[in-house]
């Protein structure tokens, strides 16, 4: 059964930086494509930051491009987002999820499973 354990959100002033860790287990790692993804209230959930674990290609959304860096540790078989000069609409739930397929790159709606959650609040 894949899992995922997500960590790191919290609550954090606007410019500041804040690491979310996502320790993943009941899969092969390098097998699978990992991302972390992002639903704030009333709007839909989105991409954010991807990475293809078996090459380290990564993806990310315009939004956050320069201020965000995914990168994964096989040997732990964790995925980490540091977010450095957040700002208040990267408020939201922020979701780590994987599948096999490289479509996950592109929509979550191409992932079929999905860890917990952990809450990113950014205050002006």
């Amino acid at each position: 059964e894949l899992q995922f354990v997500e960590s790191g959100g919290g609550l954090v002033q606007a410019g500041g930086s804040l690491r979310l860790s996502c320790s993943a287990s009941g899969f092969t790692f390098r097998d699978y494509v990992i991302g972390w993804f992002r639903q704030a209230p009333g709007k839909e959930r989105e991409r954010v930051a991807v990475i293809t674990t078996r090459n380290d290609n990564t993806y990310y959304a315009d939004s956050v491009k320069g201020r965000f860096t995914i990168s994964s540790d096989s040997a732990k078989k964790t995925v980490y987002l540091q977010m450095n000069s957040l700002k208040p609409e990267d408020t939201a739930n922020y979701y780590c999820a994987a599948d096999n397929s490289d479509y996950v790159t592109i929509s979550p709606n191409y992932v079929r499973y999905w860890g917990q959650g952990t809450q990113v609040t950014v205050s002006s």
